[in-house]
């Protein structure tokens, strides 16, 4: 389940129950995969179905498809009850995803619907598993509703797993956020638990049969491989999500800027205060606005007998209008406030309204992902 991803294009299946479906193209890929692997047993199990029986594969691939859009609908439906906005369902290669604005939410109200999901393939199991029992079908139709009983329970088992991205990840994610006041935290314990998870069905069915018995059966190596990929990369995504939302309240305009100090843009060279000692030197206009950055590259060129004729705006840069934050502004305003101006400079005004320090770009960024600058 995702909350935020972008739907990859598609086929637009329409809407149920007022959430839009789409199948992704990626969605035949697997669909493939599942015809020609399971063809030739369902051949094997039923020779009187000749070339039909990849037909009934396939159906194997369209059962679990219907399998995954109910697990889907669920979150959906589940979500809008919490009065959750936007929601959409995308069915790709991986199974699906939901999409919903969450706004307002608690532990509670993300684990419920997180396990909406599972619930409805426990429950369309068990639907099947009475229908086997009761009716007793036999031949094709005995053989689907084995595998939707199967299918729906096998995506239930799996997705209760507790490790992101898998929807029993947010029972990590609840736990923790109840306990640290923070959906930070728990969301990357929960991504760690993740790649644990992910190592864990590696060893199992992969590992543990070269142990035993020195080989492996190809088509387990290439599933498990690809499906612990799959699960590495989204609980990776989780986590780097979590640290970047981590470290969103430290970041602090005063913190993050070089020292500065201003000067009327209207004087001369020669009037400038020493950058050594006040850092950089940014220009203000009469009201007090910053405007541009002395560059010292510039300042250093203009010869010392000529200091007292040139004008400090002609060896300055010129800031973008409005490039300017005060110096208690943090956190995540602060960085979509900077996002939202151009340029790549930001001069940085104390309380008094003066110039204390100038704010790149760069450190920002580097300060949300944690990468130091080259």
């Amino acid at each position: 389940m995702s909350r935020s991803q972008e739907s990859p294009g598609g086929i637009r299946l329409g809407s149920i129950g007022g959430i839009p479906v789409t199948l992704a193209w990626s969605w035949f890929l697997i669909a493939a995969f599942i015809v020609f692997a399971f063809g030739p047993d369902v051949a094997q199990l039923m020779p009187q179905l000749g070339a039909g029986a990849y037909l009934v594969a396939l159906g194997y691939a369209v059962l679990l498809l219907a399998s995954v859009l109910l697990h889907e609908l669920a979150h959906a439906w589940c979500a809008t009850a919490y009065g959750y906005g936007h929601a959409r369902i995308v069915l790709t290669l991986w199974g699906g995803h939901t999409q919903f604005t969450t706004g307002d939410t608690t532990p509670g109200r993300s684990l419920a619907v997180a396990l909406a999901g599972p619930a409805a393939n426990f429950i369309l199991a068990g639907l099947g598993l009475l229908i086997e029992t009761v009716a007793a079908p036999g031949g094709v139709t005995g053989l689907l509703i084995s595998i939707l009983i199967l299918a729906n329970f096998l995506v239930g088992l799996f997705n209760v797993l507790p490790g992101l991205p898998l929807d029993g990840g947010r029972l990590v994610e609840s736990a923790v956020w109840k306990i640290t006041g923070s959906q930070a935290k728990g969301t990357l314990a929960a991504g760690w638990s993740g790649v644990v998870i992910a190592v864990v069905i590696a060893l199992i069915l992969i590992g543990r049969p070269l142990l035993l018995n020195g080989a492996v059966d190809p088509l387990i190596a290439v599933v498990t491989l690809l499906v612990a990929g799959f699960l590495i990369m989204g609980a990776l995504a989780s986590i780097r999500g979590a640290m970047l939302r981590l470290r969103l309240p430290r970041l602090q305009a005063a913190t993050l800027a070089e020292p500065a100090s201003g000067a009327l843009a209207g004087v001369m060279v020669d009037e400038l205060p020493a950058p050594a000692q006040h850092g950089h030197i940014l220009l203000v206009d009469p009201h007090g606005i910053p405007t541009a950055v002395v560059d010292p590259s510039s300042l250093a060129a203009v010869p010392r007998e000529l200091h007292h004729t040139t004008p400090a705006a002609s060896v300055a840069r010129h800031l973008a209008p409005g490039a300017w934050v005060r110096s208690d502004a943090a956190g995540q305003p602060l960085v979509e406030y900077l996002s939202s101006l151009p340029g790549s400079e930001y001069a940085v005004l104390d309380a008094n309204g003066q110039v204390c320090g100038l704010l790149r770009r760069s450190t920002v960024i580097s300060a949300i992902t944690g990468r130091s600058r080259a």
